[in-house]
């Protein structure tokens, strides 16, 4: 089942430190607590991001200059378009932001879920395991024959195993949900 979410579908929420606002886009729960999360968020000045244990990060900036994240040993640039992975246990904050920049945030329980993100332009069909697409711009993603245009920020479900071809400039989450570590 293919699942179109637009502005109207998200929630949005405080940070878990409340320094600032995010968007969710879109959440699987279980048992447990949180399988993964996706998320839209602006980072307007410097200072700590929000603690999450047990959880892997990654974030792409998607609008902006982007920043420096910095922190426990750490240090890493938040380029536009260039997807970072960091561990949500960790102490880290946001160092060097001299403008408002926008950021898509992948959550996901380390033993859980496995994920990855990907930033698309127009790529062939290809075969994936569950699938998570924002659209950057407009754009459209055929599936199964059906064809699903995409305004700016909607984003598509797909089910495991489902071919999608992709017109317009998208990042692709690839999410796997069972044991993280097979």
């Amino acid at each position: 089942m293919i699942r179109h979410l637009t502005l109207g579908d998200y929630r949005a929420m405080p940070w878990a430190n409340g320094r600032g606002t995010t968007l969710e886009l879109a959440r699987l729960d279980g048992p447990g607590g949180m399988i993964w999360r996706l998320s839209i968020a602006s980072v307007v000045e410097n200072g700590p991001f929000s603690l999450f244990p047990g959880v892997d990060r990654i974030l792409t900036v998607i609008d902006g200059p982007g920043f420096r994240l910095v922190g426990s040993g750490m240090a890493m640039e938040a380029a536009p378009w260039v997807p970072i992975a960091f561990p949500g246990d960790v102490a880290i904050a946001a160092w060097g932001v001299t403008a408002p920049s926008m950021d898509f945030n992948l959550m996901a329980a380390r033993d859980h879920c496995r994920a990855s993100v990907t930033f698309l332009g127009m790529l062939p069909d290809s075969a994936v395991a569950q699938t998570a697409i924002l659209a950057l711009d407009p754009g459209s993603v055929r599936v199964d024959d059906r064809v699903h245009a995409l305004a700016r920020h909607d984003l598509l479900l797909l089910d495991r195993g489902q071919i999608a071809t992709l017109s317009g400039t998208q990042l692709r989450c690839d999410l796997q949900v069972g044991d993280a570590g097979a």
